[in-house]
């Protein structure tokens, strides 16, 4: 048997998604079941799944430790912790920019992926719990943490990272929601002045792992908005914020319009400084005023600067 207590930063889930982020090998009818004939219950008593867990709520599972060890995928989870401590060893380039007990924003250098692909490559989110384990007194299993956001490997900037299951709730509402606003400094081809908003229809060949931006057709609309910071040697260093936040967004849509990134091969750039790497930076979130603010980030800035 199995009790768990529930913390303060878990109140306010519903029992059925608090279980299957507990227990992710279980299928939602199995979980079903389980509450139905008491195998799982919620302060000593049944419980149907849609309850609201509260601070100090007692779940009891009546698996065995096998069952048990199954259904939440310990095995997973210990490969995940070797990873983390190896990559928290072997990365050192990454720089934290602000953290507090629920959210951590990491400054994630050019060339390192952000999450793992199958391979066994690792990236800023083992890293990430590697960092949990070694700064934080180690991990509770149920409340893994998490990037947020993805950044193309070769794309530098802010990262956004959950600690726990508070953390990673809160930054997937503001995203979600719209009024996060992510900035980023570009260095483009060409002259561009004063500022613009391009709008277009978004597909990708995910074959090939890439966009193409059309002015009419098919495909997802977006829109990128940027500003000319600095004009230089035949480049443009811009500002751009986007308003739809799609893969490959700032290098397809500058592309399209005559402008490709520095460096950006892919998408019809030239080497830059003798490198093929994209010169675009992740560098600044600014949070909106948010009500009943328990993480503290109401009109929050979060700013990394980079050198092009």
């Amino acid at each position: 048997m199995k009790e768990i207590r529930i913390s303060e930063k878990e109140a306010g889930i519903r029992l059925d998604k608090y279980l299957k982020k507990l227990l992710p090998e279980a299928g939602s009818s199995f979980l079903y079941k389980m509450l139905r004939k008491k195998n799982i219950v919620l302060n000593a008593a049944k419980a149907e799944g849609k309850e609201i867990l509260k601070t100090g709520d007692v779940i009891k599972i009546f698996f065995s430790d096998e069952t048990y060890d199954k259904m939440s995928g310990k095995g997973i989870d210990e490969e995940r912790i070797s990873r983390g401590r190896r990559a928290y060893e072997e990365i050192k380039d990454v720089v934290i920019l602000f953290e507090n007990d629920d959210l951590l924003f990491a400054d994630k250098p050019s060339g390192l992926l952000t999450q793992s692909d199958s391979g066994e490559e690792l990236s800023l989110n083992d890293w990430l719990c590697g960092y949990v384990l070694e700064k934080k007194g180690g991990i509770d299993l149920r409340q893994m943490p998490g990037v947020m956001n993805r950044l193309d490997r070769n794309t530098s900037g802010i990262v956004m990272c959950g600690l726990n299951y508070a953390g990673c709730r809160f930054l997937a509402d503001s995203i979600k929601n719209g009024g996060l606003r992510k900035l980023y400094l570009a260095l483009a081809e060409g002259e561009l002045k004063g500022e613009g908003e391009l709008k277009g229809f978004w597909q990708k060949d995910e074959q090939n792992n890439k966009v193409s931006i059309s002015d009419k057709g098919e495909g997802s609309p977006v829109v990128t908005l940027y500003r000319a910071l600095e004009i230089r040697e035949g480049y443009t260093l811009l500002e751009v914020e986007l308003k739809s936040g799609k893969s490959h967004q700032i290098r397809a849509h500058l592309s399209h319009i005559g402008h490709p990134l520095a460096g950006d091969l892919k998408y019809g750039g030239h080497p830059y400084k003798g490198k093929s790497v994209q010169q675009l930076h992740a560098y600044k979130l600014i949070f909106p005023d948010i009500q009943d603010d328990n993480l503290h980030m109401s009109g929050r800035i979060i700013e990394s600067r980079r050198d092009f």
